[in-house]
């Protein structure tokens, strides 16, 4: 996700952060994701809450590794100067079980000035599905 887009935010490039957000998540790569964070960024994920780069990247190793095959889409859904929230849905296969699962949800971020996020706030329930019923792919 691009630091290099910061606020105050237009359509247009609240647009381009939340695309440049879903190509890097679909990357999986922990490094790579916790470097559009500031580094005392504040996270809400589900009932977890954790502050940092470092625990970012602890967080993104453990939900990687049991959410595999992991394919991700973000819509944007409003923004204001130095926020923006975000519906997003993406898929995985649970690696001991084989299920697929589709995952939607909500996020709300906000940015320092660089453009870092400092505070994300997501909220998210998980949805068996057949491998058949897969919407988003490689």
């Amino acid at each position: 996700m691009s630091a290099m887009i910061a606020p105050p935010f237009t359509r247009e490039k609240a647009l381009a952060k939340v695309q440049a957000a879903e190509d890097a998540w679909n990357s999986c790569n922990p490094v790579l994701v916790a470097r559009a964070y500031s580094k005392d960024s504040e996270w809400r994920n589900r009932d977890e809450f954790f502050t940092g780069r470092e625990a970012i990247r602890n967080f993104l190793r453990r939900k990687w590794a049991v959410e595999t095959h992991y394919r991700l889409m973000k819509e944007l859904w409003a923004f204001t100067d130095d926020r923006i929230s975000v519906r997003f849905e993406y898929e995985w296969r649970h690696p001991e079980t084989g299920q697929w699962y589709r995952t939607h949800g909500n996020e709300h971020w906000e940015f320092n000035a660089e453009g870092l996020m400092k505070r994300r706030d997501m909220s998210a329930n998980d949805i068996p599905i057949e491998k058949s019923q897969r919407r988003l792919s490689a």
